[in-house]
């Protein structure tokens, strides 16, 4: 094992999307150190699956470089309310939608909750998703192809189409990818697939929005301890999980946030249709 790595016991949790409360350790995701400097003052984000792992540190982020936030999260509620503190411990204001992203409906109408309580929107992260192990393809059932989809990827097209009407020059989308739209992975084949189809979204919207000056991109994580890690896989795989990284080690949420605060921040207005692989020295696309 690497000298860097933290060793973490066998666990397992036997629901999506997981529950940070129960995980041994606990990730790091609450940005203790970073040094913000005001570069999102003013502006309103909406992040899907903000209530744990890389959502909830994007949410404190942006919370510390002055951002109000407003969060997407399933059923989660102990960690839901965790982030909020968080957010308001900055000083900014933080709301909470509880709901399933993989409906519509509920969609445009956490779009519209978030434009009536804060006045405006300015950057959308489209964060939320969920995996399911499966050795074989013929496994995956009906149900489960579209269940991820739906989360994965119909989820985010819905909330992006509700967030447009609202989105002007300067502000921007920002799409969770993963090493595995570029990697594969064998046992979540149609997890991979939404990833993949996401790559395509992000560079197509990209070019569509240009003219409107608004900014479409993307961050690819590899293997990052969150919720959705002992959700996903057996007890063994999670006590060994990013072991194989380039870096001996998972990531931590942290060491994940910066890229989207870049990516939402003024820092970047000359980046789109791009993605940022924050993955532990996976050369992807070399």
């Amino acid at each position: 094992m690497n000298a860097h790595a933290h060793p973490r016991p066998a666990q397992h949790q036997d629901h999506q999307p997981g529950d940070e409360d129960q995980m041994q350790p606990a990730p790091k995701s609450l940005m203790k150190d970073y040094k913000a400097a005001g570069k999102l003052k003013g502006k309103v984000a909406l992040i899907s699956g903000g209530d744990s792992g890389i959502g909830r540190a994007v949410a404190i982020g942006y919370a510390k470089e002055g951002a109000d936030v407003a969060f997407i999260y399933l059923d989660e509620d102990q960690d839901a309310q965790e982030t909020i503190k968080h957010i308001e411990a900055e000083g900014r204001t933080a709301y909470a939608i509880k709901g399933d992203i993989g409906r519509k409906d509920f969609c445009m109408d956490a779009v519209k909750k978030t434009v009536d309580k804060f006045g405006s929107l300015n950057i959308l992260v489209n964060n939320a998703a969920e995996q399911h192990v499966q050795e074989n393809l013929e496994d995956i059932s009906e149900d489960q192809l579209r269940r991820t989809f739906d989360t994965n990827f119909f989820g985010l097209f819905f909330l992006t189409q509700a967030a447009l009407k609202h989105l002007k020059k300067d502000d921007c989308i920002i799409n969770t990818a993963s090493i595995v739209a570029y990697r594969g992975h064998d046992t979540l084949m149609d997890y991979a697939a939404t990833k993949g189809a996401i790559v395509g979204l992000t560079r197509s919207l990209a070019a569509n929005l240009t003219d409107k000056e608004i900014r479409v991109n993307a961050v690819a994580p590899g293997p990052i301890w969150t919720p959705l890690i002992p959700a996903s896989f057996d007890a063994e795989k999670v006590a060994k999980f990013g072991e194989n990284s380039p870096m001996g080690r998972a990531g931590q949420p942290d060491e994940v946030a910066p890229s989207y605060i870049f990516l939402a921040s003024q820092d970047s207005s000359y980046i789109t249709g791009q993605v940022i692989h924050p993955n532990g020295g996976t050369v992807i696309g070399g």
